[in-house]
């Protein structure tokens, strides 16, 4: 059972980045997720900084801050990844529904939203530290993401874009599942090729969210914000990530996650005997790496 990664803007990514990684434990070998998980924050913290292009006063506190959430996600929500895990594997043998799959979506949502609430005040703090030119920074690299995605999603044919949706599909189902057969391939397919998927209306989330986060970001940096409103301003751009207050959009998200699991539940309700031991043993795999790397101080 494979997941769809929520879309999350870059601009305050520091509030998730961990979470998605542990998330990414439902579809990526064991071995990689481990080593991910102890070299995020180093890693995290480059990434960020190909954003923002910190100081040298506000590098060590966002590599502290980094640390601190890498520490706090470790005890605290690693166990829940395997409690969530565990429910997968017990699913694993039988016929799952797309409701089932869009409850478990719906629990790791709410983990990265848990995420946010953590690290709302140092955000916000950094934040608050952010010179125009570092927003001017951010704001060319969105305008760079935006003008790739442009190249990868909507100057190509239709038949091009349902191809690519097909081999991520494929690869995510059959780091699970093992190897698909044909007919498999065929559904997936199938429900592709009836997806509401618009990469156009997925340009305009980006977009609405980095304008969004801009806006924040500008709002908190160039005023006299009391750190109480800066982090309240900080949680509402967060919230409007997880649903946008766009109706159009919101309901294109809404629309693609409910096609998604549809999509899981066909797929897994195809697979063999076999291809379902498959899962059940990479999650009980899955498990023993995320208990391993919860047990670590």
């Amino acid at each position: 059972m494979t997941f769809p990664s929520f879309p999350i803007s870059s601009a305050l990514r520091t509030a998730r980045i961990i979470g998605l990684l542990a998330a990414a434990a439902l579809m990526a070998g064991c071995s990689a997720v481990k080593l991910g998980y102890n070299t995020l924050p180093t890693v995290a913290y480059w990434w960020l900084d190909g954003y923002v292009d910190f100081s040298q006063a506000q590098a060590p506190r966002v590599r502290d801050s980094l640390a601190r959430l890498q520490r706090w996600h470790r005890s605290d929500e690693l166990p829940r990844y395997v409690a969530l895990l565990q429910q997968m594997e017990r699913l694993a043998p039988g016929e799952i529904s797309a409701a089932q799959i869009c409850t478990f979506a719906a629990e790791i949502r709410n983990r990265l939203a848990v995420i946010g609430g953590q690290v709302e005040a140092d955000v916000a703090q950094l934040v608050q530290d952010l010179a125009p030119d570092q927003l001017r920074h951010l704001e060319a690299k969105y305008q760079k993401n935006d003008a790739e995605y442009r190249t990868d999603w909507i100057a190509i044919s239709a038949a091009e874009q349902r191809d690519k949706r097909f081999k991520q599909f494929l690869e995510r189902s059959e780091m699970i599942y093992g190897r698909l057969d044909e007919p498999q391939h065929a559904i997936l397919h199938a429900q592709i090729d009836r997806s509401v998927f618009d990469a156009r209306l997925v340009l305009a989330e980006r977009e609405r969210r980095q304008q969004d986060a801009l806006r924040t970001l500008r709002m908190i940096a160039s005023q006299s914000v009391a750190p109480d409103m800066a982090a309240q301003l900080v949680h509402g751009y967060l919230e409007r990530v997880l649903q946008s207050p766009d109706p159009v959009l919101r309901a294109h998200q809404d629309n693609l996650l409910k096609e998604t699991c549809q999509s899981l539940a066909a797929v897994h309700n195809s697979t063999s005997a076999e291809q379902r031991e498959t899962a059940a043993r990479r999650l009980r795999a899955y498990q023993r790496d995320l208990r391993d790397l919860a047990a670590q101080p």
